[in-house]
């Protein structure tokens, strides 16, 4: 009786420091990879600090306090539309190279989603300041991820918004290509991005 209670002590002390030193193999600064929703109506994860910082590994010659500044325009923007906001900076920095720019669409147009750009004689839609680029490239999001029943709360900017909603639907970024663009890598594309933001501490 005595020797079957001395291993059954043992047993568990041995458990006991099994289970410990599992746990100090880990190291302490060990983070679960981030998941990112690819949801259009989704409640975006990633803050300005965030996203400024994925946003600089590819373009570094960009101002990161400025970027920052914009990166909190895009989510402010998607939260007041229900908008996820990792998506809609993903493809803002897929449309516009990281903000160089380069094709149709010129940086002073602050539309940082190719909106309207088809060729050159419709090179894109134009607005007056960074924030209502932003907006309209939310609120055609948010066209294309609902029904003429879901209303917008802001003001509408977007000129292309209704012609959406009688075309479109899709529910996350797969349903982006054939119908956001013709790109058949559109999403793939979007979802290395993604894995790239998903992939910082």
């Amino acid at each position: 009786m005595k020797k079957s209670k001395i291993f059954i002590y043992l047993s568990a002390f041995l458990s006991l420091a099994i289970f410990f030193a599992s746990c100090k193999s880990i190291p302490s600064s060990y983070q679960q990879p981030m998941e990112l929703s690819r949801n259009i109506l989704a409640v975006g994860q990633l803050n300005e600090n965030q996203l400024a910082d994925y946003f600089i590994k590819h373009n570094p010659s960009a101002r990161k306090n400025e970027i920052k500044k914009f990166a909190k325009i895009y989510i402010e923007e998607a939260r007041a539309e229900g908008i996820n906001s990792d998506v809609a900076f993903a493809q803002m920095c897929l449309e516009t190279g990281y903000l160089t720019f380069g094709n149709l669409v010129q940086p002073e147009w602050h539309n940082y989603c190719g909106l309207g750009a088809m060729d050159a004689e419709h090179p894109g839609e134009r607005f007056d300041t960074p924030q209502l680029g932003v907006r309209a490239h939310i609120q055609h999001l948010q066209a294309y991820a609902t029904t003429e029943e879901v209303k917008l709360n802001k003001a509408l900017v977007d000129p292309r918004y209704n012609w959406v909603h009688k075309t479109k639907f899709i529910e996350d970024i797969f349903g982006l290509t054939g119908t956001w663009a013709m790109d058949p890598n559109y999403a793939a594309k979007l979802e290395r991005i993604l894995q790239e933001m998903e992939g910082q501490k």
